[in-house]
């Protein structure tokens, strides 16, 4: 599914199942909701918190959840989420082609698995 075709089904789904969009400010006061059940799962998994006894702890679905609420603020506030992702990539791209690479603090360090198990 490409960042578009998420943009309409959420909008579908929204139209079809939830009656309308919550404001613009509830969208964003959820988005930061969601991204606080992600970090805690993120320092309970990866920090040196531990999980309370029954706590849930699925890590795509809180993903998921951040994905869905950012969509939704996408299509409320008319943007293109493939095009600003370009753009976004683009501009990254131009100012840190070598800037990573130089970083003395990155050096030596283990990298970080892509998703294709590659180097990143």
């Amino acid at each position: 599914m490409t960042l578009q075709e998420a943009q309409e089904t959420v909008d579908r789904w929204i139209k079809t199942y939830g009656v309308r969009y919550f404001s613009e400010l509830t969208n964003m006061a959820c988005l930061t909701e969601e991204v606080g059940e992600l970090a805690r799962i993120m320092a309970r998994t990866y920090g040196d918190q531990s999980f309370k006894k029954d706590e849930k702890h699925d890590l795509g679905d809180e993903m998921a959840d951040v994905l869905w609420v950012l969509l939704c603020l996408a299509n409320q506030t008319g943007v293109d989420l493939t095009a600003a992702f370009e753009r976004n990539l683009q501009k990254k791209t131009e100012r840190d082609k070598t800037r990573h690479k130089e970083n003395e603090k990155l050096r030596g360090l283990s990298p970080t698995p892509s998703l294709n198990g590659g180097e990143q």
